[in-house]
């Protein structure tokens, strides 16, 4: 195998630690809070289908959102590509490591070799800087190792899984250099946009509306659920440890604020920060709540989740209200 030189980017959430290792690699190195921030990622979604095993919490904004408001606040050039031929989506990537460029990659992880609890979630982003006859190199987030591989046939399936927030073979590239963008108007932009967006969601599982309608729906689930037990304890495990919708976010958007303050120096940046320092607490108790739930199935556990939603999806609208007028 040639040895291609890579930066990696040691991040917790896929997204930006995809991403931030191709911005790496052109030259412009931000913390994870930064781009999380400046890629206006802060959010929530409540979904719940028929086809699901249980109701899926998202911390976040929608899968590809991310990347594209963080390349745009930065004005850089970003390149998306997808393509229903697997071997058209191989060859294409192929060409571009071959050109010494780190590429972006939306897949499925449960096909993913070094996963050691596979499950499907197709909205998963790694980056791909090297492969073999065998194998592709990957960089995913620290808890699933950093550095990696995984067997070419594998990479193959991931990519071109269907499913909730699934892609054809998405792989995009970033251009650009730290000339293109002024820090100090990108942050602002981003914390209006942010805040604006969350304020005002197209449907009701989305935002603090969203958070709002979990609080109920809840108490729906449990009362209908097969299997109380595995249902509860698998969203608080995806909740808290894989980051969908748990704390990580707002520990995230807490310390996006708190590096923003640093920069700006702006009363409310502060004011903010220290909610969501609050905030992010909250929700790691929702998740272990949840995780209660699994281990007794006692309703009072479920009660207390619900009131704390609420609390939350109150103080959020209210934190989301400051920051829009920054």
């Amino acid at each position: 195998m040639k040895a291609r030189f890579i930066k990696p980017f040691d991040g917790q959430h896929c997204e930006t630690t995809a991403t931030g290792t191709l911005l790496k690699n052109i030259g412009i190195e931000l913390s994870e809070p930064l781009l999380f921030g400046l890629g206006q990622g802060l959010g929530f979604i409540f979904w719940n289908m028929k086809t699901m095993d249980f109701p899926f919490f998202g911390g976040r904004i929608k899968t590809d959102l991310l990347t594209e408001n963080l390349v745009k606040n930065l004005n850089l050039e970003l390149t998306v590509n997808e393509t229903s031929s697997k071997q058209k989506a191989w060859e294409n990537v192929k060409r571009l490591i071959d050109n010494d460029k780190a590429v972006g990659l939306k897949l499925d992880c449960y096909y993913l070799d070094y996963f050691s609890n596979p499950f499907h979630f197709a909205g998963h982003y790694v980056a791909i800087y090297d492969y073999d006859a065998t194998h592709a190199y990957l960089v995913d987030t620290r808890q699933q190792g950093g550095k990696v591989k995984t067997s070419l046939e594998s990479l193959a399936l991931a990519r071109a899984e269907k499913g909730p927030m699934s892609s054809k073979n998405l792989y995009y590239t970033i251009q650009g250099s730290l000339d293109d963008y002024d820090l100090k108007t990108a942050l602002k932009t981003a914390i209006r946009n942010n805040a604006k967006d969350y304020l005002s969601p197209a449907i009701k599982n989305i935002g603090y509306k969203g958070i709002l309608k979990a609080s109920s729906e809840i108490i729906k689930w449990f009362e209908t659920s097969k299997n109380v037990e595995a249902e509860f304890k698998a969203l608080a495990s995806i909740m808290e440890k894989g980051g969908t919708g748990g704390a990580l976010f707002r520990n995230l958007y807490r310390d996006f604020l708190k590096e923003s303050d640093g920069i700006l120096k702006i009363d409310s940046l502060k004011e903010a920060y220290l909610e969501f320092a609050e905030l992010a607490k909250l929700w790691t108790e929702v998740s272990c709540l949840f995780m209660k739930v699994g281990e007794t199935k006692d309703r009072k556990y479920l009660d207390e989740a619900s009131l704390i939603l609420k609390e939350l999806s109150e103080r959020e609208k209210s934190a989301m209200e400051k920051l829009s007028e920054i």
